[in-house]
């Protein structure tokens, strides 16, 4: 049974609300007052907490221009590394403001730990959880320093094997993590939507019994609500106010009015998902009335013995169910039946072999 525990106030697990958490990354574009827009602006769109990412680009990599270093394909081409993360990085200067406009907002904020070095920063402002990315999800070391704070874990989990997966989780569990989630991802920017295979939520919910989420990269909003259906607790959402000024993640992060569409369709989805039920639900109880049933079709004198040809199955639903036709077929008429009554047992006596042997 996978368990749930919360995020701040905010309950995560099976039988509870997804939550839509609001991934600032690099969209602050190097302006702080961008930053606190963007998570206001996230709080009044539907978001229930924000994420930082809590880097320098020494936590992450070394300044080397040698070919390994260097990006040549995708939204960051012609890069190094520790360029990219120099300019994406939010300092960690910043972290008790954004912190504060979040709580401000009503939002909880916490922040992804590249680096055992930022689990110490950031522990003196208490955040209500700790994320280990996709990209780190393989370095135990991290995972065993956010663990041992004692706070909630998340660990995103795009490139991982399902033995990669386990030794994160047990690296968690070994150093104190009591509640641990893990969220599906694929690990490209922008991801595209064939590439999702959210049929492995499912999968992971009964393999690691343990919460899980959906990072989503994708440019639409179908992927994450279909990661809701199929079970998803959490979705993780770059969020970015305008495409300009632009920046490292702006061309792949959704906008308010994109953001308020997915709060509204993951709820939907959430509400529609239910639970294992057959038969008629509160909603359909008045459609019984109209399902199909027997009823007579042509006048029957009384002792008549009753012959398909006398019975029609059609709506509404007030007559005996067409299953029992065999059953009523062959018995006599104990009054005069009129056609357009609806079939009952009081109509009929018993069939003239019954008992005969």
């Amino acid at each position: 049974m996978t368990s749930s525990f919360s995020i701040a106030d905010r309950p995560l697990g099976p039988g509870h609300r997804p939550l839509l958490v609001a991934e600032l990354s690099a969209n602050h574009g190097g302006d702080l007052d961008r930053a606190r827009r963007i998570i206001r602006l996230a709080a009044a769109h539907g978001a229930d907490a924000v994420k930082l990412q809590a880097y320098t680009a020494d936590d992450l990599t070394i300044d080397s221009d040698r070919p390994d270093f260097r990006l040549t394909s995708g939204l960051w081409a012609g890069q190094t590394l520790y360029q990219l993360y120099a300019s994406a990085g939010t300092p960690y200067a910043w972290m008790a403001p954004l912190f504060a406009e979040a709580r401000a907002a009503g939002l909880p904020a916490f922040a992804s730990v590249f680096s055992p070095a930022a689990v110490e920063r950031l522990e003196p402002l208490a955040p209500p959880a700790y994320k280990i990315a996709s990209f780190e999800a393989v370095d135990l070391e991290l995972i065993a320093a956010a663990a041992r704070t004692g706070r909630p874990l998340i660990i995103s989990t795009g490139l991982c094997e399902v033995d990669e997966i386990a030794r994160a989780l047990e690296a968690a569990h070994a150093t104190g993590a009591t509640q641990v989630a893990i969220l599906k991802c694929t690990s490209a920017y922008p991801a595209p939507t064939d590439a999702q295979n959210l049929l492995t939520i499912p999968d992971m919910l009964t393999r690691f019994g343990v919460p899980v989420g959906f990072s989503d990269h994708t440019l639409g909003n179908g992927a994450a609500v279909a990661a809701v259906a199929l079970g998803a607790c959490l979705v993780e959402k770059h969020f970015i106010d305008a495409r300009e000024p632009a920046t490292a993640d702006s061309a792949f992060s959704c906008l308010p009015d994109q953001f308020v569409a997915l709060r509204r369709d993951m709820d939907d989805a959430w509400a529609a998902r239910g639970g294992v039920a057959y038969g008629a639900s509160v909603a359909e109880r008045a459609s019984l009335a109209y399902r199909r049933s027997l009823f007579v079709a042509t006048a029957v004198p009384a002792g008549t013995l009753l012959q398909r040809g006398h019975l029609t199955c059609i709506r509404p639903g007030t007559g005996l169910s067409p299953h029992h036709l065999p059953a009523v077929t062959g018995r006599p008429a104990v009054r005069d039946l009129m056609a357009g009554e609806p079939l009952q047992w009081d109509m009929l006596a018993p069939s003239p072999a019954a008992g005969k042997s």
